[in-house]
């Protein structure tokens, strides 16, 4: 006997318990037949095909698939992808009854009614637009809610990698979150989570939601300033990530403002996991409380033989190396100092002396202020 022949007495005895649809019916048996198609082998399965009862176990959801394939439709309209999944919400009590077939006469090894769904859905929606079905690794997913009528896209986030020259002081790196929602995206900012764009992430953050849209943007910085300093030479590196983006490629990679220059940018996998180490050449003007003698300033030198050790509030230890330094006075109590170094210095604190070992402050023996501070270069 052909394992169709053995399925006809177990089909039969379904349908005279229960009404099922096509793709229902289709669908208990196809795996073990090894047919692709639900629909069809429910029909040669089917005794009255022309009934028109109510499915039992999904109530004849698969004639609706059309309007959920609009919505589908309608909701990605303004998104540019090649890969798409979905997924779909239904009620519990047609898994339940699902559940209940497959248990009742003893039906192993076959889809769920959830699986038929969103197969039957990507089957139209590829046909309709030409989209490939990716399940593991999709540019956007479908959440469609049979439940409510409604359907719900989300855009997998693409991570950007660039660099910033800040050409005018007086401009954070970092927006203050918006005060509505404290970050998180509401309605009032937009969803982008900042309802200003007046920083480093902000100038940064408006180019990217113009360019590819996009919810909120999450920064990986590569250290820090000060507000009131400048960023030169190639620029400071930075990831971002933005969120549920429209577009998943962008032409410009660069752009220029007043304040700031962007350069680099390019489409990367991650931000990186753990901190990358950098090195930062700086120029520090620094003022003395009283005159500098010449012969102490010479000692600044030997700043390159020893690590400088910073010490925070919350009791970690770091240690800092100066590769480069070099200085010029400009007054009897003011001079420059141009130093590379390794990233993450507190530049201030190592100039005052404040939990900073050695510092200016003390190898000049001669108490001294960080009046700016400039970023002349940084390498990763």
């Amino acid at each position: 006997m052909s394992t169709h022949q053995k399925i006809l007495p177990i089909a039969n005895q379904i349908l005279k318990k229960h009404e099922l649809c096509d793709n229902c019916l289709g669908r208990l048996f196809s795996k073990k037949l090894h047919l692709s198609s639900n629909k069809l082998l429910g029909k040669k399965l089917q005794k009255n095909s022309n009934s028109k009862h109510s499915c039992y176990i999904c109530k004849n959801i698969f004639n609706d698939l059309e309007y959920f394939l609009k919505l589908m439709i309608d909701t990605s309209s303004s998104y540019s992808f090649k890969t798409f999944s979905v997924g779909a919400m239904i009620k519990p009590s047609i898994i339940d009854r699902d559940d209940y077939i497959r248990s009742k006469f003893k039906l192993r090894g076959i889809d769920g009614i959830k699986t038929d769904i969103t197969k039957e859905l990507a089957k139209l929606y590829t046909r309709k637009t030409k989209k490939t079905l990716d399940t593991v690794d999709s540019d956007v997913t479908f959440t469609v809610n049979i439940k409510d009528g409604t359907c719900d896209l989300r855009a997998k986030s693409i991570v950007f990698y660039g660099r910033y020259v800040k050409l005018t002081r007086d401009l954070p790196q970092k927006q203050k979150p918006c005060e509505n929602c404290q970050g998180k995206g509401c309605r009032l900012c937009n969803f982008h989570g900042i309802s200003e764009f007046q920083s480093i992430e902000g100038i940064i953050s408006k180019f990217l939601f113009e360019k590819i849209g996009g919810s909120t943007a999450k920064f990986t910085w590569i250290g820090g300033e000060d507000k009131t300093s400048l960023v030169l030479g190639k620029g400071r590196p930075f990831f971002v990530k933005i969120q549920n983006p429209n577009k998943r490629k962008m032409r410009s990679t660069s752009f220029k403002s007043e304040s700031v220059k962007i350069t680099n940018l390019k489409i990367v996998n991650n931000s990186p996991k753990h901190p990358l180490k950098f090195k930062s050449t700086i120029e520090i003007k620094i003022l003395a409380n009283s005159e500098i003698n010449s012969n102490e300033i010479l000692k600044l030198k030997h700043l390159t033989k020893q690590p400088i050790v910073v010490y925070e509030k919350s009791g970690k230890r770091s240690e800092k190396n100066i590769f480069s330094i070099k200085y010029k006075k400009n007054s009897t109590i003011s001079f420059t100092l141009i130093i590379k170094t390794d990233g993450g210095l507190p530049v201030k604190r190592f100039v005052t002396g404040d939990d900073v070992t050695p510092s200016i402050s003390k190898i000049l023996n001669n108490t001294c202020n960080c009046q700016k501070f400039d970023f002349l270069d940084i390498d990763v």
